[in-house]
């Protein structure tokens, strides 16, 4: 795998307008999704479509922005199908790029930066991208990647390696063209790249805007990272479709989220976000005047919190899907009464949802596991039929968790079918830090488990027995620089045995079990 390394250039700040016109979502005759940007650079070319930092960026702006990366990359020598990487954290040049990749096919994979660099060596690996875009952050970290050859910094340009095209005028991409690979760790303990096309953000965006009731007189704050769906596609990407205009962070920040809060309309957070943000000495400033609506999802959303925010007027809706789905699936709506808090809502307006117990639709207030279809739905795994052909049936995809739902059409989340452990809204594998764990000489088995947490949701903890005697911090050490950060257990436990069922399985729910007991 060979990639060039190029660093974002900035840009002057113009004055920012405000425009109320909206647009039908499903009126758009759309060719590729930077469509979206031609139409509302046509309409309201002075409109603010992007303000980060000190950076006003209009519509105009932003669709010149588009033009200049799709013309690089062609000329870089990027062709349908080819994976641009970004490995940075929240910034314009990931939205650029972006729609450049929509414009001319190509396949933008974003990074996660909290990953170690053997994860992020992997991936790279597994895509084999051409380009590797980064920020002044991960300069240093993109240069040491293996196998990526680097340009100078603030290059304008990618280096020609194959004959000029002017992107602007070719306009090769489709709807039907994979758009977004997005990596998310898989059960087995190594990555999945999730292979979303532009029909699947377009799917997912008529629903963000269902659920938000949003318009293009919207201002939206984005503070979720973008490495993940929902950091590009609860938020930005549905109101970028409407020519809504978008305050980006650059990364969580619980005091300047606080503050942001007074400007926006509309913002999507996580549960261990929101407290922070709630617990922040900023809060009591918030002018709640403008925010008509909030967000929420990733995991299981405190009672209280959803409570807390019903007492300040702010109606605090849930959505519930995965990178799969693009990720929306099943939400509440702004504007509807929930009157039993604690559903993750209803079956999303352009998917079809089923709860399914040995193959068949299980009934009112029965528990069964969520099936999604639609176009919001992953086209495949990346490279990997057998999981693709596992959990793709008919276009049904099967997320593995399980629900109920009641005579009103409400859905209850119940249960997840695999172990995953979501802490601070990051998914965890317990069989990924496992297979490290197993490879410690010191070690005879180990078993990683999701325990409550009142901050996090959830923590990962490390059961594990031992043949000689070890300290909590041997074990750390051991993992740190081999996984990222977030993943490192929280608490290392040693006990003389692990809980097995008859066939000799350890079984997670019983060291889940021992755990509380100790």
């Amino acid at each position: 795998m060979t990639a060039d390394s190029i660093t974002i250039d900035q840009m002057t700040p113009d004055p920012m307008t405000i425009d109320p016109s909206t647009i039908d979502l499903n009126t758009v005759d759309l060719m590729t999704i930077d469509q979206w940007i031609v139409d509302a650079a046509q309409r309201t070319p002075d409109k603010t479509a992007i303000h980060y930092k000190e950076q006003i960026i209009s519509y105009s702006q932003f669709a010149e922005k588009i033009t200049s990366r799709a013309d690089n990359l062609c000329t870089a020598g990027i062709q349908q199908g080819d994976r641009v990487v970004w490995y940075g954290l929240n910034n314009p040049e990931f939205f650029y790029l972006l729609f450049a990749c929509a414009r001319i096919g190509a396949i933008l994979v974003p990074l996660n930066w909290r990953l170690a660099a053997p994860e992020i060596n992997n991936i790279l690996d597994n895509c084999e991208p051409k380009l590797v875009f980064h920020d002044d952050n991960y300069a240093e970290a993109a240069l040491a990647l293996a196998n990526v050859v680097t340009v100078a910094h603030r290059e304008q340009a990618p280096p020609q390696t194959g004959s000029e095209t002017n992107a602007s005028t070719t306009n090769a991409g489709k709807l039907e063209d994979p758009l977004l690979l997005v990596y998310t760790s898989g059960s087995t303990g190594t990555p999945k790249g999730v292979v979303l096309t532009q029909k699947a953000l377009v799917c997912n965006a008529a629903m963000a805007v269902d659920a938000h009731k949003m318009t293009a007189a919207d201002k939206v704050l984005a503070i979720l990272p973008v490495f993940h769906v929902g950091g590009i596609n609860i938020m930005p990407t549905p109101a970028f479709s409407l020519g809504a205009s978008v305050e980006l962070h650059e990364r969580f920040d619980p005091d300047m989220a606080c503050k942001a809060l007074s400007n926006n309309t509309l913002t999507v957070t996580v549960p261990t976000a929101h407290q922070a943000m709630m617990a922040s000495d900023k809060w009591s400033d918030i002018n709640w005047t403008h925010m008509r609506g909030m967000s929420i999802g990733s995991t299981d959303v405190p009672v209280a919190l959803i409570r807390a925010m019903q007492k300040l007027g702010i109606p605090l809706i849930q959505i519930y899907g995965a990178t799969e789905t693009s990720p929306f699936a099943i939400y509440q709506r702004l504007g509807e009464s929930i009157d039993k808090v604690g559903s993750i809502g209803r079956a999303g307006s352009a998917c079809d949802i089923r709860l399914v117990a040995n193959n068949k639709d299980v009934g009112i207030g029965e528990p069964g596991e969520i099936w999604v279809k639609g176009d919001n739905v992953l086209r495949e795994y990346w490279r990997n039929p057998e999981l693709s052909n596992e959990t793709l049936r008919e276009g049904w995809w099967r997320t593995g968790d399980v629900a109920t739902m009641d005579k009103s059409g409400l859905i209850w989340f119940t249960d997840r079918i695999k172990h995953v452990i979501i802490s601070g809204g990051e998914n965890i594998y317990p069989t990924e830090i496992e297979r490290i764990l197993n490879q410690i000489p010191a070690i005879t088995e180990a078993s990683v488990v999701g325990q409550a947490d009142e901050k996090w949701g959830e923590i990962p903890v490390a059961v594990v027995v031992c043949k000689e005697t070890m300290q909590a911090d041997d074990v750390l050490n051991a993992l740190k620089g081999k996984i990222a950060n977030y993943k490192l257990p929280k608490k290392v436990v040693f006990v003389d045995a692990l809980p097995r069922n008859a066939t000799g399985k350890v079984v997670a729910a019983k060291v889940r079990e021992l755990l509380n007991g100790l």
